[in-house]
């Protein structure tokens, strides 16, 4: 079965700085529950990102947000895609999830990786530049083992390297049962896979069809290695839709936004898939194809609820 979700990166609306960015946030979740998307995710970053973005552009903090979202949609699961492991303290990224599962009625995602912005990282505090790729994912691993633990009883002791927690309590506990599924995202084949195949629900790649048909190979062996069957991960990727009524349009949509953000064509267009309603389907089935069992869609420009509707229409086909 394929399932499909919405991430919105984008809060460059007009009056968005006097109040206008929670209503247009929840115009574009109502939009994607009504279309049928399954997920909705925002970014756990603290200011935009260059070059798709101005620095200083508008970026509301994601868990509130989503808490915000949650009480007003009913079906749509929700999470961060992904909470930066650096950012957060693990026992309260728990509970701040399972507030989230409770908000929600039981719909909540965690979604969690490594951490990479190294400016954002700078800039807010955390330290004068970021931990080693081995600290990093030291610190995700311990992240994760705490929150399933937390997740999984009422009481939680870890000792790690990194993070400790002793009798961390976490009552109520999550109203899914089993708590909220825990994606990692990345694609390091070393050891960021391993861990997904130990400890992981779901996947989140970048790239080609050829990629995620690669990186699922990787996980399906790291998941021989740990005893794991690799069918219990849900496999997912994030990259952006442009849609038009034809592909002349979308290819000239296409050209104009990487003049725009001055990126090259082989970049933007490993990440941007364009086109209209049949060469979009055609394309999704092709990652339907390399193992991909959920395609998360990054709406494209400030969006618009008709923009998620004709995402949600043109993809309705290929639900399973």
């Amino acid at each position: 079965m394929t399932r499909f979700g919405i991430q919105i990166p984008d809060f460059r609306w007009q009056d968005a700085s006097s109040g206008g960015l929670f209503p247009r946030t929840l115009e574009l979740a109502h939009a994607a529950e009504a279309s049928g998307f399954d997920t909705l995710w925002v970014m756990d970053h603290f200011h935009e990102l260059p070059p798709f973005f101005d620095r200083a552009d508008p970026m509301p903090e994601g868990y509130t947000l989503l808490a915000g979202l949650a009480a007003r949609t009913e079906s749509i699961e929700l999470g961060t895609l992904v909470t930066g492991a650096t950012y957060r303290n693990p026992a309260l990224l728990a509970k701040q999830v399972t507030t989230l599962d409770h908000v929600s009625g039981g719909r909540a995602i965690l979604g969690i990786g490594a951490s990479w912005n190294e400016d954002e990282y700078v800039a807010y505090g955390f330290g004068d530049g970021l931990p080693s790729i081995k600290e990093r994912l030291d610190r995700l691993e311990e992240a994760v083992r705490i929150c399933r633990a937390m997740f999984s009883g009422p009481s939680s002791t870890f000792v790690g390297d990194r993070h400790r927690v002793a009798d961390a309590l976490n009552n109520p506990q999550p109203l899914r049962p089993g708590g909220p599924p825990i994606m990692i995202g990345g694609g390091g084949e070393k050891r960021l896979l391993r861990i997904l195949a130990e400890l992981g629900d779901m996947t989140n790649y970048f790239g080609s069809p050829d990629t995620v048909r690669h990186k699922n190979a990787v996980l399906d062996a790291h998941c021989e290695d740990v005893g794991r069957d690799p069918s219990e991960i849900e496999r997912s990727r994030l990259g952006g839709i442009l849609l038009a009524d034809t592909d002349a349009e979308a290819d000239r949509i296409a050209r104009s936004m990487r003049e725009e953000i001055g990126m090259d064509e082989v970049s933007f267009d490993g990440f941007f898939d364009h086109g209209g309603p049949e060469r979009i389907r055609q394309r999704v089935e092709e990652y339907v194809d390399a193992g991909l069992d959920h395609l998360i869609v990054m709406a494209a420009g400030p969006a618009h609820p008709d923009q998620i509707a004709g995402l949600g229409e043109a993809l309705a086909p290929l639900r399973g």
